[in-house]
């Protein structure tokens, strides 16, 4: 009998998969061998596809890296796919990440001085309900607190880092902001933490939309000293894809749980309006994907971007669904999923993989965000995927 080959046993509906069992607090995973997929008659699950090639190149979670943004953004996709399927390796891998940074008293080894490093609190929550250990409650409140003393522009927007003194990037916004309305509503705090995110979200869009355009300029510094700052507006100069992405997934994600009748919620759904609209004007006709510089299609050195991509995507798609704006936009959200996929494939040993991902970025001008390294596999794209793939899957696409 011949050797049957990785590939052959993916094509057949059989994975390799990665043990739940965790070797004490290393979070090592031992391979558990061979296993009949549930999902093998479907279509190819390219969410299962996607985790099962990361969690088999960085077998033990804590290799996946430091306490960051990227990586907890790919684990809350992760933990999406994880509530689908209910295979509990996929919930126990995410634990052995957050658990290489939190200590058994719920202390994090990374100092919060940035709002990046907020976002992975999201998976202390997740973590707490699922676990109910105290640890992950501690470690998710000290976050909560850390925004107590946090600094903030005058008109009361959280800086984006205590080293980007006086800036306002629209990244920042959902590093912080699920993360907070999340956390007041699983520890009674529900009207500061709404009362605060939905400030946050207008106090950014004051200083970075665009109504010439309704996209939304990537960052702004209220000292007007960064090289990238305009001497009137103080804000940058570029539509960068995936900081609109950012905003546009955290608008979606506070009015969440955003009581229907709080005062600033008409204008956060008419945000989301504005934004969908430019996401349908700007939208590549051949491909149904987005640019990097997102109104500079015709430049040469532009390229499409996936990790955006995915994030518009989701945003249409979940504003339709919860009727913040009109259902024919659904065909901008079908072409936009069906670009994406253009973006994936599998090799020869069955893994998978996504192209043409923009690696983590700074703000500058027009050449800096066109000559940014394309990359594949990167943890933007690869969590931006799942969130959007778990959502579109509800539809049939």
């Amino acid at each position: 009998m011949t050797e049957i080959s990785r590939r052959d046993l993916l094509m057949m509906g059989i994975s390799l998969s990665v043990s739940a069992r965790m070797a004490g607090a290393s979070g090592l995973f031992i391979d558990a061998g061979p296993r009949v997929d549930a999902h093998a008659k479907e279509a190819f699950d390219w969410s299962r596809g996607v985790i099962s090639t990361t969690m088999h190149g960085k077998p033990i979670p804590k290799d996946l890296g430091n306490w960051g943004y990227a990586v907890s953004l790919y684990l809350y996709g992760q933990y999406l796919f994880y509530l689908r399927t209910r295979d509990k390796q996929y919930l126990d891998y995410i634990q052995g990440w957050v658990d290489s940074h939190v200590s058994a008293g719920g202390v994090i080894d990374k100092k919060i001085d940035a709002l990046d490093y907020m976002l992975p609190g999201n998976l202390l929550l997740v973590l707490f309900k699922e676990t109910g250990q105290q640890k992950y409650k501690t470690a998710a409140e000290s976050i909560r607190k850390r925004l107590n003393t946090y600094p903030r522009t005058e008109d009361g927007g959280f800086w984006h880092a205590v080293s980007r003194q006086h800036q306002l990037w629209l990244d920042g916004m959902f590093m912080s902001m699920p993360f907070l309305v999340r956390y007041g509503a699983a520890f009674d705090e529900k009207k500061y933490t709404c009362d605060e995110a939905a400030d946050q979200l207008l106090i950014y869009a004051r200083h970075l939309n665009d109504p010439a355009t309704g996209l939304m300029f990537h960052a702004y510094d209220e000292s007007g000293q960064q090289p990238w700052s305009d001497p009137v507006t103080h804000h940058s100069a570029i539509f960068w894809c995936r900081a609109i992405g950012w905003f546009g997934m955290a608008l979606i994600e506070v009015l969440e749980l955003l009581p229907q009748e709080h005062p600033n919620r008409a204008a956060l759904i008419a945000q989301v309006g504005q934004l969908v609209s430019a996401y349908e004007k700007y939208q590549d006709s051949a491909t149904w994907l987005w640019y990097q510089v997102v109104d500079k299609g015709n430049l040469p050195a532009n390229w499409l971007e996936t990790s955006s991509s995915c994030m518009y995507t989701y945003t249409i798609s979940r504003a339709i669904e919860r009727g913040y704006i009109a259902k024919r936009y659904a065909r901008v959200s079908k072409k936009g999923y069906d670009g994406v996929l253009t973006k994936l494939s599998r090799d020869e040993d069955g893994f998978a993989h996504i192209a043409d991902i923009c690696e983590g970025t700074n703000v500058g001008d027009l050449n800096f965000y066109l000559a940014r390294p394309r990359s594949a596999d990167d943890f933007h794209g690869l969590g931006a995927f799942l969130i959007m793939n778990e959502q579109l899957r509800k539809k049939g696409f």
